[in-house]
């Protein structure tokens, strides 16, 4: 198949869609599909290139340490990308995707959609993520704008599917993990220098309100081991001077900064334990990241949150924003280095299912079942031009 993505960003791998995508187009590339990208950025053989938007500077701030950007449609660009594709996939719902499903409808090219961008995403920025009503107009705002162009919509977990589908979404929708490199399996490394004696407990995520990392820091310093933990926050974000604020009173302050994949997997490889406790959360691909290199995960229990789908057994899984009870977990971690040691290996058994090739091959069923329906579509319409032109010669 001939697969044209259209994202606002594709280049740099600094957060989660963007990083989804890129290893998504690569595994499709891997299946011998041709695959060819929209998006802002460097120019490339396999990239049609649009502007990127300009925002004030105020506004271009908290879009830029979200690790976003936006970007331009161009018509004429837009117009030979999908005169190219056999399909059109579209994974945001901004400027660039609307106008590009406009585009691709009246071409008659067969288009489908992702879902990425929750509300809260937005509105804990803003500091209104717990406002059920904006968030819920948000959702009704995105189907406007954009999904209701669609009969088909992959959403990376059951939750969001859950959430598309009480708001009244029409579409078919697919509900596929955004799949892990097969690099992240189980594997066990030693603790770098300075840190041997330590219990190490990573968090993997945009330093930003929703992900809650303030929640994990107070749980630790609750914790009975406070003395001996050290809190790794991988991740860039608006939160990290805050967060630098509040690591110094721990006893150790918090490691943070940003790691390529190679560095990550060594990362998790070296770790005891994983946090996850993000109030909401489309899927976590970084959870999964880290339980499938051998790492028990602690995750919050947020409804709002599809991560703790991934919880075995309740040790496992802590009461959303709450310090006491993660401090609990965390302690029981701690103190049963055994029933972790095995758990880990469970965890990591659970986790082959997530891997990437599996989750691409479900895509591109997906795909093949727009092409079919739109071709259909399609000789429908001749048949009934036929028919309306043979009547008019009679």
């Amino acid at each position: 198949m001939k697969i044209l993505l259209v994202i606002d960003q594709f280049d740099d791998a600094n957060n989660g869609t963007t990083i989804s995508t890129q290893r998504f187009a690569q595994t499709l590339r891997d299946h011998g599909n041709e695959v060819r990208v929209v998006s802002t950025g460097v120019p490339g053989p396999e990239k049609y290139r649009v502007r990127e938007l300009h925002l004030p500077p105020i506004a271009s701030g908290i879009v830029r340490k979200q690790g976003m950007c936006f970007a331009i449609p161009d018509k004429e660009v837009l117009r030979e990308a999908l005169s190219w594709a056999d399909v059109a996939h579209f994974l945001m719902p901004f400027w660039l995707c609307i106008e590009g499903v406009k585009l691709a409808e009246e071409m008659g090219v067969p288009h489908t959609a992702a879902f990425h961008v929750q509300p809260e995403n937005i509105t804990y920025t803003l500091g209104l993520g717990r406002n059920a009503g904006i968030n819920d107009w948000l959702y009704r705002l995105f189907y406007r704008l954009f999904y209701r162009h669609f009969t088909h919509i992959h959403c990376p977990s059951r939750f969001i599917a859950g959430e598309l589908a009480r708001m009244g979404y029409t579409a078919q929708l697919h509900v596929i993990s955004n799949g892990v490199d097969p690099c992240f399996s189980y594997h066990r490394k030693e603790k770098p220098e300075g840190y041997r004696d330590r219990f190490l407990i990573l968090m993997i995520g945009r330093l930003s309100n929703e992900k809650r990392q303030d929640v994990l820091m107070e749980a630790v310093r609750r914790s009975r081991h406070a003395d001996r933990i050290q809190l790794v926050l991988a991740g860039r974000g608006p939160n990290r001077r805050r967060y630098e604020e509040m690591g110094r009173t721990l006893a150790h302050p918090p490691v943070m900064a940003f790691y390529p994949k190679e560095g990550l997997r060594d990362l998790i490889a070296s770790c005891d334990l994983y946090v996850h406790a993000a109030d909401a959360e489309i899927e976590a691909i970084s959870c999964i990241e880290a339980f499938s290199t051998g790492l028990v995960p602690v995750i919050s229990d947020s409804p709002k949150s599809a991560t703790h789908q991934f919880a075995l057994d309740e040790r496992s899984r802590f009461a959303a924003g709450d310090c006491d009870d993660l401090a609990r977990k965390i302690d029981y971690w701690i103190e049963h280095d055994r029933e972790r040691e095995e758990m880990g290996r469970r965890y990591s058994e659970y986790g082959r299912q997530f891997q990437i090739g599996n989750c691409v091959s479900q895509i591109e069923d997906m795909f093949r079942t727009a092409i079919r329906e739109q071709s259909a579509v399609g000789h429908m319409e001749s048949s009934d031009t036929a028919e309306s032109d043979a009547g008019v010669s009679v």
